[in-house]
């Protein structure tokens, strides 16, 4: 009988060391490093049998041939979006999100609506289970198959059997594979049982779709290095108090890392939302002040949100600075302008800032949005709900223009604003434009154009 070998390996990246020691030598985190039995046998190709393993040779990249690839539409045009017009075929695609946020059942909408061939592998629910969720969302395909398994051997034998066009594993962390002596979940099993799957998509171009579960900080469970081997990696995100989910990028090889699909959590499943501005911004009867709509871009897709603040007189001894959707940071630096530049004491005022809908916004385009609510709050005086802005601030209280300002102009026309307010100096061409354009320089034009 051969001796059983071990290996340590960090929790946190992955990385391999011969014996145990505090700390990793590659991260430089403490106390992450688990002994693992690693099995030295000679590992078989993805498939069931013996394969020769084939030699490459190195090409001219002159002569290398370049053909565009179509991409397998899924029917589902908020997901088409995020990964670049849709999936590519051999690509290995990590989906992460919280428990219960509505994974398996985004993944099993797009099961039976594709139109090819599927197997949806799941090792957290019976056959049974993933029925009843497919009759709660009244949806039926004739080329969706259901496989509740977890070892990879097995599953590559129906694979050959089927020869699905689509694979959807759920999830990563419950596979192992017989050539990693290790429990599921370990390091050694999700890179293995990873590797396996991205040789076997790479050899037979057909796209694999793996759910990947997420540490108590927010980060795929398992080494920083699975993000490295697969091609996309996809983030669920929401709150489960909020019907809305956003699904970004985090990394796509084939296209961009900007965009984001949104949708509605329902009872039968999750809806697409087409136009999400609408859903963005609040109903309100009369107008009512610390409200402002401010024009922002998530990728290719403008979007009209509302910025809500609350400025009242500080209760204890330090004030406040509390924000939600917006940079804490960047709303002291607009306090600080605000300060400096308009002569607005808010040292002594709690400051409150809310993005409606339970998005984040990181784009530097709201920040007119931002102070225009500050100070409509703080007078107390509503600023019309014709009004949106597009502009960035900078730290000497100017208005700086911002990019791809004629895209948020166009949405903001066409939800019917009749006013749109931006930097004097951003280019646009005014032609055509059934909005009101006001050019603004410094923020005390601003206060003075809402507030008098």
């Amino acid at each position: 009988m051969s001796k059983i070998k071990t290996s340590f390996f960090c929790q946190s990246c992955g990385s391999q060391h011969t014996k145990w020691q505090g700390q990793c030598n590659a991260c430089k985190q403490w106390n992450t490093l688990i002994e693992e039995i690693v099995e030295k046998a000679d590992k078989k190709d993805w498939k069931t049998d013996t394969k020769t393993p084939r030699t490459s040779t190195p090409i001219k990249v002159n002569e290398i041939l370049t053909t565009v690839e179509s991409r397998m539409d899924t029917r589902d045009g908020e997901l088409n979006r995020v990964l670049g017009g849709g999936i590519v075929p051999g690509a290995l695609m990590l989906l992460g999100g919280e428990p219960g946020i509505g994974k398996s059942t985004l993944l099993l909408q797009i099961a039976m609506l594709v139109n090819c061939k599927v197997l949806y592998v799941s090792g957290e629910e019976s056959q049974k289970q993933i029925k009843l969720r497919a009759d709660r969302m009244n949806s039926a395909s004739e080329e969706c198959f259901v496989l509740s398994e977890t070892r990879t051997q097995n599953i590559f034998a129906q694979i050959e059997k089927l020869a699905p066009e689509l694979i959807i594993i759920d999830s990563v962390q419950t596979l192992h594979t017989d050539y990693i002596d290790s429990s599921p979940g370990s390091v050694s099993q999700i890179k293995e049982c990873t590797a396996e799957f991205i040789r076997f998509a790479k050899e037979t171009h057909v796209p694999v779709f793996l759910v990947g579960h997420i540490t108590k900080d927010g980060q795929i469970a398992g080494p920083k290095i699975l993000e490295h081997m697969v091609d996309v990696v996809l983030q669920f995100e929401g709150d489960r108090n909020h019907m809305y989910r956003i699904l970004r990028t985090q990394k796509n090889r084939f296209g961009a890392t900007s965009e984001i699909g949104i949708y509605e959590m329902q009872s039968k499943g999750l809806r697409p939302v087409v136009n999400p501005s609408e859903l963005l911004i609040s109903e309100k009867d009369q107008n009512l002040s610390g409200h402002a709509i401010a024009a922002t871009i998530e990728g290719v897709r403008p979007l009209m949100i509302e910025v809500q603040a609350l400025v009242s007189s500080a209760v204890y001894g330090t004030p406040q600075r509390t924000s939600t959707g917006f940079n804490t940071k960047r709303l002291n630096m607009l306090l600080a302008v605000l300060e400096k530049r308009a002569g607005f004491a808010l040292g002594a005022k709690d400051v409150f800032i809310n993005i409606t809908g339970g998005i984040s916004i990181e784009d530097p385009a709201i920040d007119l949005a931002v102070i225009s609510a500050i100070l409509s709050s703080h007078h107390d005086i509503e600023v019309s709900q014709n009004y949106c802005f597009a502009a960035e601030v900078g730290l000497s209280g100017e208005i700086r223009p911002i990019p791809k300002a004629e895209q948020r102009i166009q949405e903001a026309s066409k939800l019917g604003f009749d006013t749109i307010i931006i930097s004097k100096f951003t280019k646009i061409s005014d032609t055509n434009q059934t909005i009101k354009i006001v050019r603004l320089g410094k923020i005390e034009e601003l206060i003075t154009y809402l507030f008098g």
